[in-house]
């Protein structure tokens, strides 16, 4: 049995109410931590590597990146079950990472851009960074 409290945004005034951990979701608008999916990856280390990550980011919504925690791939997609004012659609059957996923520092608070060491948002970025990773890339 489900025990656990229905989820509900409050609606805040941010200029006069305090955001804490059960408010602060609904401070964010754009629901960002329910528009992309991450996976990490093994570190690329040979042409191969990145061949085959050139081929990936060439498909629409992918990215990578590296953080203090290795290279991670990206996929921009929104969650099929968010509702439109940003509640989510099966809050009690929700998977476990979601029930998991806590809001202490989270995208409300800092783009998760900052803590990236490498960041490749597209093809071209990427491929500019394997020719000046391997000087004969082109060769």
């Amino acid at each position: 049995m489900n025990t656990s409290k229905p989820y509900k945004r409050i609606k805040i005034k941010p200029e006069t109410d305090a955001i804490t951990p059960e408010t602060k979701c609904s401070f964010c608008t754009g629901s960002i931590c329910c528009t992309y999916i991450t996976q990490h990856i093994d570190t690329p280390r040979s042409k191969s590597d990145f061949e085959h990550l050139l081929w990936q980011i060439s498909h629409d919504h992918i990215k990578f990146y590296k953080d203090e925690d290795g290279w991670t791939l990206l996929v921009e997609t929104k969650c099929k079950h968010l509702q439109i004012n940003g509640d989510c659609g099966i809050y009690h059957q929700r998977p476990g990472i979601c029930r998991e996923h806590t809001n202490d520092y989270c995208e409300f608070d800092a783009p998760s851009e900052d803590g990236f060491e490498l960041y490749f948002p597209d093809y071209d970025s990427l491929r500019n960074y394997c020719k000046s990773r391997f000087k004969s890339w082109d060769k």
